[in-house]
């Protein structure tokens, strides 16, 4: 209970502090188009974010679109993952671990980064965690077959949210070989639950890997480092890494098979992904192995309930660890940390856009990843500001995709609109150096700029007709 209430306060602490992300961006607008529109769309791009999608349709249609109602499911997943973690440590070392590991769960700086994103990571987390839970409940009795069903049946759920999350099945086999060393029918019983479960998500995996090289041919191929670099990442602090990692090689003494079982689940799936990185398409995204922190954290739980021998102690050195990583949950808080890029700000954009606006403005994004400023500010406009987009041929939600198909000849899509607000990357003293040369010319040719406003990352302009 503690540890889930601790994550839980943690990270609601300003949880709509942060301006939405590229990514989230993507989940407010898939969220909130038709469920027609979005399975669509999921035929073209992001079918491996379908779960999620259908998910956050169904959630935003009861509790909205702010920044607040569309984080609480990952804060949540995050709080339910700290009771697992705490449960887990509890069977295998003992309550005082579990107690250590869930707590120490709450305090990882990267847990309350993804508790406050709109993205499926959170829900992953919980879902590889509970994986986990249920093979451990399976092992205790390998005959009672439904407890094997309910593992199968979780294990598709890990790949129906995210498909490379299934790379957790490599540590869980590992343990299970061990296990069958001395327990017949356990590996059999092991291999056929997680073809099952993995049987379930391969609709998904025919449409994700057809959309793979799409959606991450800029993810670099991974050198033999990057086994080394990807763990400050993956904890989001350098300094809490070498913490939890320090705890977790503390616990060595403890009894093999859960070691084994935690240490694997922990490891291995980096270094399988890893490997798959080196084909076509590269993987390797500190955010697709966030689902081994609570392996870490167990580990690590463990190792503080072996040298601290009070829970004084133990108080002691959490205290220790909260304040070392305090200037890291204080700076993931700060209001570009959810992947802005190059700090734009769409807030300060559409509060600019309210403050001199007129009936009958129209507006010009420029277009493109990983920018987002259409949705970006069209998301903090006030709603009922709607302002037509003079170059989008087809909106995105009609074009089933992410992004919308604008006008081939941009002269025609002018219908002589008295004002149009044009909103570009960067702080270029003629914003129109920024927007797509035929679209800039045709606004040239009818349009002065009359107001520029430079904020961080873009700059919106104020154009009046001729």
């Amino acid at each position: 209970m503690w540890p889930a209430l601790t994550t839980l306060a943690i990270a609601c602490l300003r949880i709509d502090g942060p301006q939405l992300g590229t990514d989230e961006l993507v989940t407010s607008d898939v969220g909130r188009r038709s469920m027609g529109q979005t399975l669509a769309m999921l035929h073209n791009v992001d079918a491996v974010h379908a779960t999620y999608y259908v998910l956050m349709h169904g959630w935003m249609a009861v509790f909205g679109d702010s920044e607040t109602a569309m984080r609480m499911p990952s804060a949540l997943a995050m709080s339910g993952t700290a009771a697992l973690v705490a449960l887990i440590g509890r069977r295998l070392f003992g309550p005082r671990a579990g107690m250590c590991g869930g707590l120490l769960f709450a305090l990882i700086p990267v847990v309350s980064r993804f508790a406050q994103e709109a993205r499926s990571y959170a829900l992953v987390v919980l879902a590889v965690t509970l994986a986990t839970f249920l093979l451990l409940r399976a092992l205790d009795a390998p005959r009672r077959w439904w407890r094997w069903v309910g593992y199968a049946l979780c294990v598709a759920v890990v790949g129906l949210l995210h498909l490379i999350a299934l790379t957790v099945l490599a540590g869980h086999f590992a343990a299970v070989v061990h296990r069958a060393r001395r327990e017949g029918g356990v590996l059999w019983r092991f291999c056929l639950a997680a073809l099952a479960g993995a049987a379930g998500v391969i609709p998904v995996v025919v449409l994700g890997t057809s959309q793979a090289s799409r959606q991450l041919f800029w993810v670099p191929e991974p050198d033999l480092w990057g086994l080394v670099d990807i763990w400050p990442e993956v904890f989001a602090s350098g300094l809490c890494a070498g913490v939890v990692i320090t705890l977790a090689v503390m616990a060595w003494k403890e009894r093999r098979d859960a070691l084994l079982l935690c240490f694997t689940g922990a490891v291995l799936p980096p270094f399988v992904l890893w490997a798959a990185s080196h084909g076509d398409v590269s993987y390797f995204r500190y955010q697709y192995a966030l689902f081994t922190v609570p392996a870490w954290t167990v580990l690590a739980g463990a190792g503080l309930a072996r040298v601290a021998r009070s829970w004084l102690t133990v108080g002691v050195v959490l205290a220790v660890v909260g304040l070392l990583v305090l200037p890291d949950q204080l700076r993931m808080r700060g209001e570009f940390e959810h992947d802005v890029p190059h700090n734009a700000d769409y807030k300060a954009a559409a509060r600019t856009i309210e403050n001199y606006y007129r009936s009958g403005d129209a507006a010009v994004y420029v277009k493109g990843a990983p920018w987002m400023l259409d949705q970006g500010v069209r998301y903090y406009l006030r709603p009922g500001l709607k302002l037509r987009e003079v170059f989008v041929a087809t909106p995105a939600a009609a074009n089933n995709e992410l992004f919308p198909a604008y006008c081939p000849v941009p002269v025609a899509c002018l219908r002589g609109e008295s004002r149009i607000w044009v909103v570009v990357p960067g702080n270029d003293p003629d914003p129109l150096n920024a927007v797509p040369a035929d679209q800039a010319m045709a606004l040239r040719a009818q349009y002065n700029t009359t107001g520029t406003f430079p904020l961080s990352g873009l700059t919106v302009a104020l154009l009046e007709r001729k």
